[in-house]
């Protein structure tokens, strides 16, 4: 469902999570199917492309849980440039008969401040030296 999630579909959502669904990640922090919907129509609304790549899958086991590796393409008019942003991430759900909770884990400078111009090069800065 995620490699064929857009702006046109998000009612899908309903299918796989349930009404009381607990969402976070680096950024936002959301609960209920409704808020999760606004979630992400207005992540598809503020990108011009976006596209899941999923790694792997590992699954609980006695079928609770799962974490899913991903990499997510994306384009954003002001970052970047407009070009491609590629960020590697996981996803933990938790389930019963549908998913309750999500949880993204990501690198938010790999996704959003190394795109900004000025604050991407001091990141990077930054990165060289605590490398040393």
């Amino acid at each position: 469902m995620y490699q064929q999630l857009n702006k046109d579909n998000l009612h899908s959502l309903r299918q796989v999570y349930r009404d009381d669904i607990g969402f976070r990640d680096p950024m936002h922090q959301v609960n209920g199917i409704d808020d999760l919907t606004r979630y992400f129509a207005n992540m598809y609304l503020n990108v011009t492309h976006i596209e899941f790549d999923i790694k792997e899958v590992v699954v609980s086991h006695n079928n609770s849980q799962a974490a899913l590796y991903w990499t997510m393409t994306y384009s954003h008019p002001k970052l970047n440039k407009g070009q491609q942003i590629q960020v590697d991430g996981m996803s933990q759900l938790k389930f019963d008969d549908k998913i309750y909770a999500h949880r993204d884990y990501f690198d938010l400078g790999q996704m959003l401040y190394e795109q900004v111009p000025f604050l991407g090069g001091l990141i990077g800065l930054l990165k060289n030296r605590a490398a040393k």
